[in-house]
C-alpha cells in the first residue's frame, strides 16, 4: 500500500503530533527563552511555504525540509552538546510547531499540491476529492 495513511493509524499519528506538541511546551517552559520569544518563531517553519511559489515540487521539498523533525532534533542535539540555549530553543519551537502541524492533520507533502499529505489529503484539495 502506499500513499496516506487513514483510519486508525491516522489518528495515531495526530495524537503523536499532538503529544510532541505538549512535550515541547513543557520542556520550553524550563528550557526556554521566554513565550515572548516563543510566539515571534513558533510559525517561522511556515515560511517554507513560499517555495510553491516555485511549483509544487519546490513547495513539497522546502516544507518537508521545514516540517521534518530531522532538523528540530538536530538544533536540539547541538543545543544540547555544544552548551547553546539558542539552538535548544529553537529546537524546541521547531518540534512543538511539527507537532501542532501534525495534530491538526497536516502532514509531509507529496509534489502533486500542498494539499497532499502523508496524513490524507487536506484543504481544497480535500474538497475536490
Amino acid at each position: 500500500m502506499t500513499g496516506p495513511v487513514s483510519g486508525g493509524v491516522r489518528s495515531l499519528l495526530r495524537i503523536e503530533g499532538l503529544c510532541v506538541l505538549a512535550v515541547s511546551l513543557l520542556t520550553y517552559t524550563k528550557f526556554g527563552s521566554g513565550w515572548g520569544t516563543f510566539a515571534l518563531f513558533f510559525f517561522a517553519p511556515d515560511l517554507s511555504f513560499l517555495g510553491y511559489l516555485a511549483g509544487p515540487k519546490v513547495g513539497a521539498v522546502s516544507y518537508n525540509f521545514a516540517h521534518s523533525y530531522i532538523g528540530a532534533l538536530a538544533a536540539l542535539a547541538i543545543g544540547i552538546f555544544l552548551s547553546a540555549p539558542i539552538a535548544i530553543t529553537a529546537g524546541i519551537i521547531w518540534a512543538a510547531h511539527i507537532g501542532f502541524d501534525r495534530a491538526l492533520g497536516y502532514g509531509l507533502k507529496y509534489s502533486a499540491g500542498f494539499g497532499f499529505t502523508h496524513l490524507g489529503v487536506v484543504g481544497r484539495a480535500r474538497a475536490g476529492a
